[in-house]
């Protein structure tokens, strides 16, 4: 069972960044032509992309819109995209506009029904996001913590039929201080539904780590900063995630 190694394109005015800890204040610019990005990573073997519109959670609803449409357009692979999904309407125009998949967070927590009538409606589609910070889902952009759990958040959803929970560590996401590969494995062991790693990577380690527990549930890793820092060759990781 091989992992599915997930490049991270982060859209912030329409440029592609990636954030330290989710904190917006906190931002470094790799780019300004997402699509071309997205079309490197399809170069370099890439099968699957995730792009999320960061000012979109902060907003609540599309700010990245064309950016998105660029990368669809241009990546021949599939493209998993969150980043303020919160209604039945965006989540329609975004497979309309030929998603694979979106994945959905504050929502979730908020509104757990959405979450399930998507699933039921757009079966393979729908990622609920696990987004913690000390074990505590967080919301609205990381902004928030909750009193809930990140597997009793999990576990809402064993029976919707959601494709994958997407779980990021918040406190290490941009540092590149390794991926938390002992509570993503644990929250893939807890439920039945494949986990993808996020948060940390920062190098092949991590890749190898995390393909290791593929058959403990999880699917596949999601790395930004290391691959623009050129920490993390993407060829390279591919084949350690097929292995």
């Amino acid at each position: 069972m091989s992992l599915i190694v997930f490049p991270a394109i982060d859209l912030k005015g329409g440029q592609v960044v990636r954030l330290a800890e989710g904190d917006m204040e906190r931002a470094t610019v790799y780019g300004d032509d997402p699509a071309a990005q997205a079309l490197l990573f399809a170069d370099a073997g890439a099968g699957h992309l995730h792009v999320v519109d960061l000012d979109g959670a902060f907003a609540g609803g599309s700010v990245n819109g064309e950016a998105v449409k660029a990368i669809v357009e241009a990546f021949p692979g599939h493209v998993q995209l969150g980043g303020g999904i919160r209604s039945r309407e965006s989540i329609e125009r975004w497979f309309d506009l030929g998603v694979a998949r979106v994945v959905i967070g504050t929502a979730a927590l908020q509104n757990p029904q959405l979450v399930r009538e998507a699933a039921r409606d757009f079966p393979g589609g729908i990622v609920v996001a696990v987004d913690a910070r000390d074990g505590m889902v967080a919301t609205q952009g990381w902004a928030d913590i909750s009193d809930v759990s990140i597997i009793d958040m999990a576990r809402r959803f064993e029976d919707a039929g959601v494709a994958a929970l997407l779980f990021t560590d918040v406190g290490r996401d941009g540092l590149l201080k390794g991926c938390n590969v002992e509570a993503t494995v644990d929250l893939a062991r807890a439920t039945d539904i494949p986990v993808i790693a996020s948060g940390g990577v920062a190098g092949i380690g991590d890749i190898r780590m995390l393909s290791i527990h593929a058959r403990d549930g999880i699917e596949g890793v999601i790395t930004g900063r290391a691959l623009y820092d050129g920490r993390l060759d993407l060829a390279a990781a591919l084949a350690v995630a097929a292995l």
